[in-house]
């Protein structure tokens, strides 16, 4: 196992028997004190982030990972279809996984899985979507005084606010990181 001094950003390490991501790393040597390296880290099956610090000399358990690109198929209740585009292998994915990430995908989507030991861990969007709005009501006219918005239903259910110009039909692009509405597709 490698030692603490070897942990690099982007690297999925087991911390009290669950595996975090390594966020940022430093290597500290405070004046005459042991030297050590402080970790920012997030845990992969919670969503949290901590700091820790290892002694330089703690040796650290690194876990085999693999991304891969899937795409998104269909939706069972709380299973969530995806085929990977390159064997036609289809993974099910459940809908705690998912959180809040199955509202931001359609069919024919893709997105990539990060794979710890052979099991799906976590989910990443691509940055903006281009959702379809199922369900708008119509702004009052007269109503244009400065960026007046509207909710808006999109066709996975979920719910942003838009500018009162955007109809029924009409496609938009959202950001995945906050559920934006960034504009007309």
């Amino acid at each position: 196992m490698p030692a603490a001094n070897d942990i690099r950003k982007g690297q999925v390490i087991k911390f009290n028997g669950e595996p975090h991501l390594v966020m940022e790393t430093q290597h500290r040597t405070p004046g005459n004190l042991r030297a050590f390296v402080q970790v920012k880290m997030r845990n992969l099956r919670y969503g949290k982030a901590l700091d820790q610090r290892f002694a330089s000399t703690d040796t650290i358990e690194v876990l085999p990972t693999e991304k891969k690109s899937l795409e998104f198929s269909y939706a069972d209740r709380e299973a969530f279809a995806f085929i990977d585009p390159d064997t036609f292998e289809q993974i099910e994915l459940s809908a705690q996984l998912l959180g809040d990430s199955k509202n931001y995908l359609t069919a024919g989507g893709k997105v990539d899985v990060l794979f710890v030991d052979e099991k799906p861990l976590t989910l990443e969007l691509p940055s903006t979507v281009a959702l379809k709005v199922v369900e708008s009501s119509d702004g009052i006219k007269g109503d244009t005084a400065s960026n007046v918005q509207k909710p808006a239903k999109l066709e996975t259910g979920l719910m942003v606010q838009v500018p009162l110009f955007i109809k029924e039909g009409e496609i938009i692009k959202v950001s995945t990181a906050d559920g934006s509405y960034l504009g007309r597709v």
